[in-house]
């Protein structure tokens, strides 16, 4: 009995884990289409580095010079908001696989 529980804990952090790593992407793949970045460029038209602290800047509410967060915020809700994701969609296997 035990090592079938087990089985639904492992499949439920593996789907989990993946809603939260589509959650991010799809973030991040939305926000490098559609956002702006602080000096006003379209951050689909960056490339590179500039093009990445753009969109994790634009998370964090704007670069720290323009009276937002940053990077460093920008990263604290990407990052918390692919792990809520996972704990949700892992919570709601789970329980899923338990019914």
């Amino acid at each position: 009995m035990e090592n079938n529980d087990n089985k639904k804990v492992i499949k439920s952090v593996a789907g989990g884990a993946v809603g939260g790593a589509a959650a991010a992407g799809g973030a991040v793949s939305a926000v490098s289409a559609l956002g702006t970045a602080s000096t006003g460029t379209a951050i689909a038209t960056l490339s590179g580095a500039s093009s990445t602290s753009a969109t994790i800047a634009w998370f964090g509410g704007g670069a720290v010079a323009g009276g937002g967060g940053g990077m460093a915020v920008g990263t604290i809700v990407l990052t918390g908001g692919a792990a809520l994701v996972a704990a949700i969609v892992g919570v709601g296997i789970y329980k899923m696989l338990n019914d």
